[in-house]
């Protein structure tokens, strides 16, 4: 089977594995009771291509989610030194991808405790270890530890560190000990600093899962709800959108589509380097 063949089996595997979904109105109305549709959708494309059938019924949601953080310990750029996101504050100036020096306006602080300490820690709770020079020469400089879902900046798009996971240079991290903290940056408006050097987002969203969102709340008030990206972004938590940027790259082959945000995803899948040259 082919590169292209491949490609188009993959994407539409993750199509039947999405659940819970409403389906463009091309295609149908499906409830989201049952990804028994999914797959029958799934399953038409494939057959349709000429390949086997990809799927069954039962199939759930992929994703995940909670909050996109940084470990304690994590070394945050910033316009005189690296210091540790622990040891920033608000006002401390950061160097910036698409805004220059911008000043910190609230670090978010979430810790963790396990609930039985003779257990491993749970998977949803295990950071992503990005080792040195896993993204590039010296990208990051020193081991990079995130939540899953936080993304990094990758050829101009925004990708989840789950999506990087290797097995090798890119893993999940057990951790010793209880107890983990992490911490996010939140920034006047969505944008990406450097931590261990590597392209980072800063938080996009403030949640009360804070334990210090009364802090925010009290200089800030309410959140915004819906704030931009900075970036396009590759979604992975399945959902219409997934879904279709799954059928986009499913049909590429014949009818290139996709957006920047499907290529970057793609390419990464298919093992191909990513260019990180604008760090």
């Amino acid at each position: 089977m082919g590169p292209d063949a491949q490609r188009t089996r993959r994407n539409i595997m993750k199509m039947g594995a999405i659940g819970a979904i409403a389906v463009p109105a091309t295609f149908a109305k499906v409830s989201s009771a049952s990804a028994g549709p999914i797959c029958a959708i799934a399953n038409g494309i494939s057959e349709l291509l000429g390949l086997p059938p990809v799927c069954k019924p039962g199939g759930g949601q992929n994703g995940g989610g909670g909050r996109n953080c940084f470990l304690r310990g994590t070394k945050i750029r910033t316009a005189d030194d690296e210091r540790n996101i622990e040891d920033l504050a608000v006002g401390d100036l950061l160097p910036t991808m698409f805004g220059g020096l911008r000043a910190v306006q609230w670090i978010g602080r979430y810790p963790l405790r396990k609930s039985d300490p003779s257990k491993p820690w749970p998977q949803e709770a295990l950071p992503v270890r990005i080792a040195r020079s896993a993204l590039g020469p010296n990208v990051p400089h020193a081991d990079l530890y995130v939540t899953a879902f936080h993304s990094l900046l990758i050829d101009d798009v925004l990708v989840p560190a789950e999506l990087l996971i290797n097995g090798t240079t890119i893993t999940r991290y057990q951790p010793a000990g209880n107890e983990l903290e992490f911490f996010h940056i939140k920034l006047e408006s969505h944008d990406v600093v450097y931590a261990e050097g590597a392209p980072a987002e800063t938080l996009l969203k403030v949640e009360e899962s804070a334990v210090n969102f009364a802090d925010y709340f009290r200089q800030h008030g309410e959140p915004v709800a819906d704030e931009a990206r900075c970036a396009p972004y590759v979604h992975v938590q399945g959902g219409r959108v997934e879904f279709t940027s799954r059928l986009r790259s499913a049909v590429s082959p014949w009818i290139d589509l996709r957006t920047r945000a499907d290529i970057v995803r793609d390419r990464i899948e298919e093992g191909e380097f990513v260019d990180l040259s604008q760090v």
